[in-house]
């Protein structure tokens, strides 16, 4: 995607609440949806209860988008909308379960809960099908799939990795035929608030999380109570990971500290890139399409699309491709669309694995161990809470019935949109386009937008 790059917002969408989050759909029919979630504190009205004697309410509300090219004015429809406790993160699973797509949320009440889509007659409604309390006291703060590489095998089971603010990790497995939910352990990974978590998309028995400490942690969920690896070269809270969907072993992660760091899993030492963003990176999403683009969610310093085209096993410089600010605001969720505008045909591209010094080699990670920080203190989440509660042990429940063989047929999917879907074409063609959304904290907007060549 070479050339210039101009930004421009297709429409602007009042939520009401404060907006946290945005997911597009990344199942094929369904890519032209995207749900949006809220989160607002709610102080007791009267002084008398600020005393701490009344709880504070946490509320959020569940949208669903429908994204229509024919209207050029507004071309996100609302189709749904659901009350609910606040949201604090939310992913669509990547694969249909028994014919649905599914969406699944964090949210306050330290629960997560499971949603099939289904045809209704706005066209689409989310449907609870499942839910579970993880820790009734604590906030539910992330969640991630299993399935966020295309492509999987057979027998890998699918489940859910979560993280609360008591610190904690919760690994669930997903019933296929029925998506009802299925704790597996529970064990304590951070000193504060466990702010993320997510999958090695290409080795689903690891995960990673990252907390309030400043810890970057791995861990190997077939041996829990010990983490395979610590890093403490984030400065401050560490509370965006992703895994890349398209290139074994490489990992980007974010912090308060507002920086983005580009890993090797292999070597967790030192960081293939450090890019600093100006802005707590709250948030980021690999492209569905291009390898080396990263969109960053940057909170008070907006958005960035980060390129890490020349990716190698040694230090590089990243290219940061746009950048836009929210005056006033504060930006925690990003995603890229599966959709785009235009697209242009051009000799087949193939991105060969060694040109990332990815090679056929040992898959251990070589970071030793290193004990928690046992000295923070007075370290306060997002509503002012300070939170460093005792760690408890690692719970595991291993009274779970054996996974049925789930239906894997995607039926019940509506029929794909006229608008081109970036997945079908992998290697054909260049976009000169693509849609992004954004969520605007403090203003209560859920922002569209277009980046494309100029």
């Amino acid at each position: 995607m070479a050339g210039a790059r101009a930004l421009s917002e297709l429409q602007a969408v009042d939520t009401e609440l404060t907006a946290d989050s945005v997911e597009w759909c990344p199942l094929e029919g369904c890519r032209h949806l995207l749900a949006c979630g809220t989160y607002q504190l709610h102080a007791p009205e009267d002084q008398a209860a600020l005393d701490g004697s009344e709880p504070q309410v946490r509320l959020g509300r569940l949208y669903l988008y429908r994204f229509n090219e024919d209207n050029a004015v507004n071309p996100l429809v609302e189709v749904q909308r659901r009350d609910t406790s606040a949201i604090l993160d939310m992913k669509w699973c990547h694969i249909p379960v028994a014919g649905h797509a599914l969406l699944g949320l964090a949210n306050a009440n330290g629960s997560v809960q499971v949603f099939w889509l289904m045809e209704s007659e706005n066209g689409y409604m989310l449907q609870p099908v499942s839910s579970l309390t993880l820790e009734e006291q604590y906030l539910s703060l992330s969640l991630d799939w299993s399935t966020g590489k295309p492509g999987r095998a057979r027998d890998q089971p699918l489940k859910i990795i979560s993280s609360d603010s008591k610190g904690q990790l919760h690994l669930l497995m997903v019933n296929e035929a029925t998506a009802e939910l299925h704790p597996v352990a529970s064990w304590p990974a951070h000193h504060f608030e466990a702010w993320i978590a997510a999958f090695n998309y290409w080795q689903t028995e690891l995960v990673y999380s990252g907390g309030d400490d400043g810890l970057l942690r791995g861990w190997d969920t077939r041996m829990l109570g010990t983490s395979v690896f610590t890093s403490k070269r984030h400065s401050m809270g560490v509370c965006s990971i992703q895994s890349s969907p398209h290139r074994e072993h490489i990992l980007a992660t974010g912090s308060y500290d507002e920086h983005v760091l580009l890993w090797d899993t292999r070597n967790m030492k030192q960081p293939l890139a450090d890019v600093p963003v100006q802005g707590g990176v709250w948030r980021l999403k690999w492209h569905p399409v291009y390898h080396h683009l990263l969109l960053a969610a940057c909170m008070h310093n907006g958005f960035k699309i980060l390129n890490f085209q020349k990716d190698t096993e040694e230090k590089q410089d990243v290219t940061i491709l746009t950048s836009y600010t929210m005056p006033n605001s504060l930006v925690y969720g990003a995603d890229w669309s599966w959709l785009c505008h235009s697209l242009k045909p051009m000799p087949t591209l193939t991105f060969d694995q060694n040109d990332m010094g990815v090679r056929a080699a040992d898959h251990t990670l070589t970071v030793a161990e290193e004990p928690l920080a046992r000295s923070l203190e007075g370290i306060m989440d997002h509503d002012g809470e300070g939170l460093a509660e005792a760690h408890s042990k690692v719970k595991l429940k291993v009274s779970l019935l054996p996974l049925t063989e789930g239906v894997r047929s995607s039926s019940h999917l509506p029929s794909s949109p006229k608008i081109c879907d970036l997945s079908l074409y992998p290697g054909g063609a260049i976009f000169d386009s693509s849609l992004l959304a954004t969520c605007s904290f403090y203003n209560h907007v859920l922002h569209l937008w277009k980046w494309e060549e100029k």
